[in-house]
């Protein structure tokens, strides 16, 4: 086993350790504390039942549960590790670190104990694709990949098999950045708009949890910036270590840009093309600044004819923009991952028509303002369901373009309900797409299940034969 880890773990024998959230994302980090010889404590709000055999299955490893509405109640543990969700100021953590308990997280400690080169990208929108282009792209270049964060699995228990030459990549979360005191050698902030308001008090502290991605990086760190959006442009004079800008916009002196339809990368070797915007199979123009985004971070680690050859035949991640099927002429796209109204934005100005919309959800307190005129312009019948459906029907007859029946809007509070409506409504030649531009909470776990949801039942759809 890794001497970092080894240690890390032998310092917690005869300490007393609390997991808060029995889950895909701390299950793992319980088995391996378990292993250990450490004392753990696991504690969830589900009641013991939720679990199925899973509860059991803990205690027979010898795992002491606290579960239902009191699972934070009396939290008197050495070392407690936050599940990435939980804010780290609840009264109950405070208290508990008041009585001079040690308050951590899963990945906070993976930093200390990481024995390998790390790459991690974050971001309101485009932090899942570009993760995933940055691994599939070392993996194509014959580097030991590990993938993880807040997709792939945790990496704390794989850091025992990792080697100096690999290199894990990892998406961030702002949860999980906000208590973060070590940075990713390369850091990678693709844009930044409002989101998760609901969790964070205000943009302000959205923006700071963010910021941890870079701020600590050393002089040898380097961070990627998208130089067309406010937020993250404003970092770079903040960062200790290099920074790399790209812009879809502007060319730029030192950097990653598009001239004449291609991509370019300028560094101190001076300027080259790297992959033309025609040889990226995912549609887009937020796409294009997923890849500049992953060329800026692998600029001189991954060759530029790899690129080439990744971008022409990668059909992009589940439930990004994901054709489904083709029924009765009529595209039935799941784009169930765009849980912002930034994000909803980009997908649909992927299509040269309007599109039939499917959206709302759970509300996070995000403004819809600036999504009305995107549905306007991009959309010919909207589908409301959930929580935010009349919150986004606002914006929407608000946008100055916005006349009545153009788009069609039409509510209704079961989601499948919307989905087959949505497909009577198609006609051959549409395009029936779910982006919801809200979280997905107030009817499924997460949007993973909300996209299968919409799959399960575009699959069981029956030609008409329109």
């Amino acid at each position: 086993m890794d001497s970092m880890i080894q240690q890390y773990l032998d310092d917690l024998h005869g300490k007393r350790v609390a997991v808060i959230g029995i889950g895909v994302s701390n299950t793992p980090l319980i088995q391996l504390l378990v292993r250990a010889g450490i004392d753990v404590t696991a504690c969830d709000k589900r009641p013991y039942e939720a679990f199925g055999g899973q509860a059991e299955a803990l205690e027979s490893l010898g795992v002491t549960l606290r579960l239902g509405e009191d699972y934070l109640d009396g939290l008197d543990q050495d070392v407690i590790f936050r599940t990435p969700g939980m804010r780290p100021d609840v009264p109950q953590l405070l208290a508990a670190r008041d009585r001079g308990a040690v308050i951590t997280s899963e990945m906070e400690v993976f930093f200390q104990v990481c024995p390998c080169r790390t790459i991690a990208v974050t971001g309101s929108d485009g932090k899942t694709t570009t993760t995933t282009i940055i691994a599939e792209l070392l993996k194509a270049a014959g580097y030991t990949t590990y993938v993880g964060g807040n997709i792939g699995r945790p990496l704390l228990s794989d850091v025992e098999g990792m080697e100096g030459d690999d290199i894990a990549v990892l998406e961030l979360s702002s949860f999980q950045l906000m208590t973060m005191d070590q940075s990713p050698d390369i850091a990678v902030v693709t844009n930044l708009a409002p989101n998760h308001l609901d969790v964070h008090r205000d943009m302000a502290e959205y923006v700071a949890a963010k910021e941890n991605i870079y701020l600590h990086q050393s002089e040898e760190g380097l961070v990627v910036l998208n130089a067309d959006n406010e937020i993250t442009r404003s970092f770079a004079p903040k960062a200790k270590g290099q920074v790399t800008l790209f812009s879809r916009r502007q060319e730029l002196e030192k950097g990653v840009f598009v001239r004449n339809g291609t991509i370019w990368v300028a560094d101190e070797k001076g300027r080259r093309p790297v992959l033309a915007l025609d040889g990226i199979l995912l549609p887009g123009v937020h796409n294009v600044e997923n890849y500049m985004a992953a060329i800026g971070a692998l600029n001189g680690i991954v060759p530029d004819e790899v690129i080439r050859t990744f971008a022409a035949k990668f059909q992009g991640v589940e439930h990004r923009i994901e054709l489904v099927r083709t029924l009765d002429g009529v595209r039935y796209y799941n784009d169930s991952i765009a849980s912002s109204p930034s994000r909803t934005a980009a997908g649909l100005r992927c299509f040269a028509e309007k599109v039939i919309l499917i959206a709302g959800g759970y509300d996070k307190h995000i403004p819809f303002d600036p999504l009305g005129p995107e549905i306007t312009a991009h959309v010919k019948k909207l589908f409301l369901t959930g929580t935010t459906a009349a919150k986004i029907r606002a914006a929407v007859e608000r946008t100055p373009d916005y006349t009545p029946g153009h788009p069609e809007i039409l509510e209704y509070s079961d989601f499948t309900a919307a989905v087959l409506a949505a497909s009577r409504a198609a006609k051959p030649g549409d395009v029936v797409i779910l982006s919801p531009a809200c979280a997905s909470f107030d009817k499924f776990k997460n949007f993973a299940e909300r996209g299968a949801a919409f799959k399960k039942i575009v699959y069981e759809l029956e030609s008409t034969g329109k």
